[in-house]
């Protein structure tokens, strides 16, 4: 496989950290450029992120010396990258502005930020379950007038845990119906205990915004590229609770599910021990090996215990039983910094290398 230059635009934030760590020892991108606010611009990557630096491996030494730049030089940033990352906090309306300016100068963009995600002609993909809709790319690269550049971004943290556990039963029995519950890590506002200790011994029921992109953003993940833009799939009917709890990372789902011809417990199981998804069939090198794990056990998965299942890439599911309201009832577990966002997000900067879109 080629290797590719990328650039980390927003890296001293915690997603920006962690695609800097992932990225380390990729064996197809390297990083070339750093980028952040103005505020950080100039300094060396280690004086820019000082006592912030929030991930449990230390700083890449390739990194800590290299000046961050200026997020808003979009020109400089792209002349330096085959492509960038983008990780900002920004308000939404200048996370698109600024996604797009970078596409319109040629720069390919893969997003961990939600503004673009429901952008008619921008994929929103994770690649074990929706890979064809970065065949919307021409279209959307048509309307930008562009050659090279575009956009294409990965969902919500959230839906990483019980999405990929219900997509392999879509098909062959039909999801009618879906409540599900998340329980999600405080790395995911961005937090850790030491930055947010009034989470510790607490639960917050209320994510702001949350609770509608768990319930809408995965019928976009089920929809058909039309006409150069994403219709998204009408059904199944989602509803959704979002809390953050007290863990450092990993978001639980409890999900209730209800289908049109109901699968036996043995059924479900075979259908989550076989699937695998473009991801694993490119041999990509973030895809896990085994997407999704059940585990038999009465008391898993556990977040402290399974988040890392294959580096954090995987998800886990338990305690499927029958429910006295629906058909069935499970728990889903996943990494949200991992499988969730940066990971998410070089996993599908590997399917678009591997498919030619940055080329």
């Amino acid at each position: 496989m080629k290797e590719y230059r990328v650039g980390v635009v927003g890296a001293t934030g915690m997603v920006g950290q962690r695609f800097v760590t992932l990225l380390a020892q990729h064996p197809w991108f390297h990083i070339t450029a750093l980028a952040a606010s103005a505020r950080s611009a100039g300094k060396t990557y280690e004086e820019a992120v000082g006592s912030r630096w929030a991930m449990p491996t230390p700083m890449p030494e390739a990194v800590k010396n290299m000046i961050v730049m200026d997020a808003q030089e979009v020109a400089a940033v792209a002349s330096k990258v085959d492509f960038v990352f983008c990780a900002v906090d920004m308000k939404k309306d200048e996370i698109k502005a600024l996604e797009e300016a970078y596409a319109k100068a040629e720069c390919p963009v893969v997003s961990n930020n939600s503004a673009n995600r429901f952008t008619p002609d921008v994929p929103m993909v994770v690649p074990e379950i929706n890979a064809e809709h970065i065949e919307v790319i021409p279209a959307q690269r048509a309307r930008l007038g562009t050659k090279r550049g575009f956009i294409a971004v990965k969902s919500n943290c959230s839906l990483q845990s019980y999405v990929p556990a219900l997509h392999p039963l879509m098909k062959e029995f039909g999801v009618d119906k879906c409540l599900v519950c998340t329980y999600q890590a405080i790395s995911g506002a961005g937090k850790t205990f030491e930055t947010w200790p009034e989470m510790q011994d607490n639960c917050i029921p209320y994510i702001g915004g949350e609770e509608e992109k768990s319930e809408q953003e995965p019928l976009k993940l089920w929809g058909k590229v039309e006409n150069g833009v994403i219709v998204p799939a009408k059904e199944p009917s989602i509803t959704a609770q979002c809390l953050r709890v007290a863990c450092s990372d990993g978001h639980m789902a409890a999900a209730f599910v209800s289908f049109k011809k109901k699968p036996s417990m043995e059924e479900i199981k075979e259908r989550w021990a076989s699937f695998s998804g473009p991801a694993q069939e490119l041999n990509l090198p973030s895809a896990p090996k085994q997407f999704l794990h059940y585990f038999e056990e009465a008391d898993r998965p556990q977040t402290k215990l399974d988040r890392n299942l294959e580096h954090g890439m995987a998800v886990s599911i338990g305690r499927l039983r029958p429910d006295t309201q629906y058909d069935y009832k499970f728990v889903c577990l996943s990494h949200n910094t991992l499988r969730g966002a940066a990971g998410g997000g070089v996993l599908l900067a590997e399917l678009l290398a591997a498919k030619g879109y940055f080329d």
